[in-house]
């Protein structure tokens, strides 16, 4: 029996925590959501995760939601895994603490706004105008990210942590979207360092599987 079991779906913000995940070597299983099948409202997802969202760790049979929690408890799980910095300070932790928050509450609201903005709106002039807003929004923030990855390889300098896969799925996410990405190299030099790693390069065949799958059912969604 596997340890874990991450309930997910392709091209969402479960692409963190699978990333993690394999970079800790876990033993787990993927279960695709079928988002177009509304299977995130079904009765026995609902069960687990009342929120209807992906991502959703199933831990020792405990569900765990929202990337801020899975990363904390994956990190304290997987201590050799370096998934974030260790430290006992309180401050330190608070600061790792907000560094996922930026990333949960900051860039990823913004990130539906800019991908989904039919999601907030009706209609094709509402939705533009959404996407047009956030990707002014989203310009400063970026400037964030980028002067925190200047000059050195990861979000933090002590190495690779659940961050840099947060930002990545950020960067990946916007980016043909309307997004100026050609103004943020600092960001795109990133995204390509991770794409180097062999765990990254796992995660995402796990996502094509995924994808094939819905494709083969008739259930890919595709944003516009």
């Amino acid at each position: 029996m596997t340890e874990f079991t991450l309930h997910a779906a392709p091209g969402t913000c479960a692409r963190v925590p699978l990333i993690a995940l394999e970079e800790a070597g876990a033993d787990f299983d993927v279960a695709l959501v079928r988002f177009m099948k509304g299977e995130h409202r079904a009765p026995a997802y609902l069960a687990l995760n009342p929120k209807g969202k992906v991502p959703l760790l199933v831990a020792d049979g405990v569900p765990i939601s929202e990337n801020v929690a899975i990363a904390r408890f994956l990190a304290a799980r997987f201590p050799k895994a370096g998934l974030l910095p260790v430290t006992e300070d309180p401050l330190a932790e608070a600061q790792v603490t907000g560094d996922l928050a930026f990333c949960a509450a900051t860039l990823h609201p913004l990130v539906t706004r800019i991908r989904m903005p039919g999601f907030m709106v009706d209609g094709d002039e509402a939705a533009a105008s959404v996407r047009a807003r956030a990707i002014e929004a989203m310009r400063p923030m970026a400037d964030v990210v980028s002067a925190r990855l200047n000059g050195q390889d990861w979000w933090y300098d002590s190495g690779w942590s659940i961050l840099d896969a947060y930002v990545y799925w950020v960067w990946f996410r916007i980016t043909g979207a309307g997004f100026p990405a050609e103004d943020y190299p600092t960001w795109a030099a990133h995204a390509a360092r991770m794409e180097t790693r062999p765990a990254v390069a796992r995660a995402l065949a796990r996502e094509a599987d995924m994808t094939a799958q819905l494709e083969r059912e008739g259930l890919a969604f595709r944003p516009a």
